[in-house]
């Protein structure tokens, strides 16, 4: 599908780089497993059916779980206005709209295409977010169903799920019934490589997050053509998540590396581990980009 948001070749390699990865080292372990014990094929069958189902309903499962709700123009008309023009601008596909009840500021897109991705918001990010603001941050996630990088992340981010549950099937289905010295070998032999692959898995991830957020920031910020509105909203949003309570911002941490930004309280232990660059990187891109527009303007 082609639109006019700015593509972004970078971001279209580290996706592609990335899913290669993750298949080749899944391919691997599951060939390894299958080696080991007749178990791991009734794990990868279950896995499958279960990536099959996440990434067939992801909209659905994201929506259940932050308690969002599809609505229609006439029950929000100022964010549908706000979406129709960003995606007439970008001469993309009209996604579903949808609004979270909560207070903690963010926003969110998921779905498997453009022609199944919904866009959520909450309320709290609507509540403290001007009308440019706002079109900032709906662009950035517009950005991110034009780009189909949410696909990829729904994927990618699952497979970590099937290194533990293919280990769980090893040791407690084929590796149960022996107790000798190669079973013992074998055991750990798969936690070891369960180990390794989730680590690396991780690592990938979250690289290919971090980058897809500055691919986002650019491309929604080009279409407005106002970066600084980006700036601002990116600024409140980070300085009012963290007034939100902890016991909140814990139960929105699974969906970080889709929300615009992380709910997270101060600083992360190490880039590595985050699935957001840091404030500052993403301000100083922005920043960046405005004085780019305004050299060409």
């Amino acid at each position: 599908m082609k639109t006019r948001f700015a593509p972004d070749r970078g971001l279209s390699s580290r996706m592609l780089i990335t899913s290669f990865l993750l298949g080749l080292l899944y391919v691997g372990f599951v060939a390894l497993l299958i080696a080991l014990t007749r178990s791991a094929v009734l794990a990868v069958l279950i896995a499958g059916g279960m990536l099959f189902a996440q990434y067939w309903f992801s909209d659905r499962i994201a929506l259940f779980a932050m308690h969002g709700k599809i609505v229609t123009p006439e029950e929000a008309p100022q964010l549908h206005g706000a979406i129709d023009r960003l995606c007439a601008l970008a001469d993309m596909p009209k996604p579903r709209v949808a609004i979270a009840d909560v207070d903690l500021p963010n926003a969110f897109a998921t779905g498997r295409n453009p022609k199944n991705a919904v866009v959520c918001v909450t309320t709290g990010v609507m509540r403290r977010l001007d009308a440019d603001e706002l079109e900032g941050v709906l662009a950035h996630e517009l950005s991110h169903v034009a780009h189909r990088d949410v696909a990829v992340m729904t994927i990618a981010s699952f497979l970590g799920v099937l290194a533990g549950l293919i280990t769980r099937f090893g040791l407690y289905g084929g590796l149960g019934r022996n107790r000798d010295q190669n079973a013992a070998v074998i055991m750990l032999t798969i936690i070891g490589v369960s180990i390794a692959v989730y680590a690396i898995s991780f690592l990938l991830t979250r690289a290919l997050s971090r980058y897809r957020e500055l691919a986002a920031d650019r491309a929604g910020a080009m279409l407005t053509g106002r970066p600084s509105t980006l700036a601002s909203a990116l600024t409140k949003i980070s300085g009012d998540i963290a007034q939100i309570p902890s016991r909140d911002l814990r139960q929105a941490q699974a969906f970080n590396a889709f929300f615009f930004a992380p709910a997270i309280t101060g600083k992360s232990l190490s880039s590595l581990f985050s699935t957001h660059p840091s404030l500052e990187t993403r301000l100083d891109r922005l920043g960046t980009l405005s004085r780019e527009l305004g050299e060409q303007a």
